[in-house]
């Protein structure tokens, strides 16, 4: 990115990006149409507008000012260092060392628009979180947020149709919901949020999981080990699967789950049909789902990855909406899930990637990947440059792996 120096963090959404760079500047790129960005791109589309006629072998409806990385506006006058960046599908937010948290955008419920408060249908830029004091960790959904503060209390707020936000939500209070609140959770350590799903580790170890489950996307069945279509877990439930497995990370997509764990193992579970959880249909556990027709729908419980037969250890996972990634410990990334929009990064593909295949190209080959993330439909991914010796020697070592 032209004027950035070197991006240490990134938060993706729906269809836009937010990077933060070492020198406390965030930037921003992707569509503007709920004002996420954080900055003015109006005038690129008027001046696109009057061009069309006169241009019709551009971008189709590409805006310069969108695709294109830059500085968000109006950032706050505070000598305090970002920490963290998160983005749902229709907002943007950043948390301060501090503990102060800021948003931007809106966010929409089934309905349409909900809005960004009761008395604002979209901010423009970035606005201080009232109520939210000494915060520690974000994490986002399509459009929710979760806040988690140094007391280890959580926060919600944004669209809780789903029970996202830990609680039900009455149609009358639905505005009452686009505010901060907390909602008895207590004593965490690590949050986490898939699209309508979301995640808590408490300082036992324990996983919770609440919101919509039904593809088992949280990882919880009834007492049966069986799913109910259109299931909902209404309040923080800990996760029986995942008891002592010590899990560090966690990752969710639309409708299926990553976790990562603290020996570098990774689990998935969840919707299966765009093969989201990387497990071959020949190798579908016995707990696999099946829809009326008697083909694999889901796979409700936590199940180890047999990635390169167990050889690897991970450092890393991202989930789009129907795509995952994994990260080995020396910066390598596996793909897998739905491939028609290119988004697992293996090239064109002639349907979707079953199991987790390495992605290996000329923008890669030589880069130790840190951080990755995925949107809707792209994913995003950060690292450091290898010496030539040292990449030379990691390429050997996967050829003689792949076999």
């Amino acid at each position: 990115m032209t004027g950035a120096s070197g991006i240490v963090d990134f938060g993706v959404g729906g269809m836009h990006v937010l990077a933060l760079d070492s020198n406390n500047v965030l930037w921003s790129w992707g569509n503007n149409d709920s004002k996420v960005l954080g900055r003015d791109t109006s005038a690129k589309e008027n001046l696109r507008s009057m061009d069309d006629a006169e241009d019709s072998d551009d971008d189709g409806d590409l805006n310069a000012a969108e695709s294109t990385p830059a500085k968000v506006e109006h950032m706050p006058d505070i000598n305090e260092k970002i920490i963290q960046v998160t983005a749902t599908d229709n907002l943007s937010a950043v948390l301060y060392e501090n503990g102060e948290v800021y948003t931007w955008g809106t966010f929409r419920s089934n309905e349409g628009l909900l809005g960004y408060s009761k008395n604002i249908e979209v901010q423009e830029i970035p606005t201080k979180m009232v109520g939210l004091e000494n915060i520690v960790q974000l994490a986002s959904g399509k459009d929710h947020v979760l806040a988690l503060d140094a007391k280890g209390i959580v926060y919600a707020w944004g669209n809780g149709q789903q029970y996202q936000l830990g609680r039900k939500i009455l149609e009358r209070h639905k505005f009452a919901a686009l505010d901060a609140h907390a909602f008895g959770l207590y004593d965490i350590k690590y949050i986490a949020s898939g699209d309508f799903h979301c995640f808590a580790i408490n300082s036992q170890g324990d996983v919770l999981a609440w919101g919509l489950n039904q593809y088992g996307q949280c990882g919880i069945t009834n007492d049966q080990g069986e799913l109910e279509d259109g299931s909902m877990i209404l309040r923080p439930t800990i996760v029986k699967a995942l008891l002592g497995k010590n899990v560090t990370e966690i990752a969710g997509g639309e409708h299926h789950t990553l976790a990562l764990t603290k020996s570098g193992e990774v689990l998935s579970w969840g919707r299966y049909d765009m093969r989201e959880i990387g497990i071959a249909k020949d190798d579908l556990p016995e707990y696999t789902y099946n829809d009326q027709h008697g083909k694999p729908r889901s796979v409700p419980v936590p199940t180890v990855l047999n990635i390169a037969n167990g050889k690897l250890k991970f450092k890393a996972i991202g989930a789009g909406s129907h795509h995952s990634f994994a990260v080995t410990d020396d910066g390598v990334v596996y793909a897998w899930g739905f491939g028609d929009t290119y988004a697992p990064g293996l090239g064109p593909l002639d349907g979707d990637v079953d199991t987790p295949t390495r992605i290996f190209n000329t923008a890669t080959k030589d880069i130790d990947i840190c951080i990755i993330g995925a949107g809707g439909q792209f994913s995003v991914s950060g690292g450091k440059k290898l010496q030539d010796t040292d990449s030379q020697a990691r390429n050997a070592k996967y050829e003689q792996i792949d076999g």
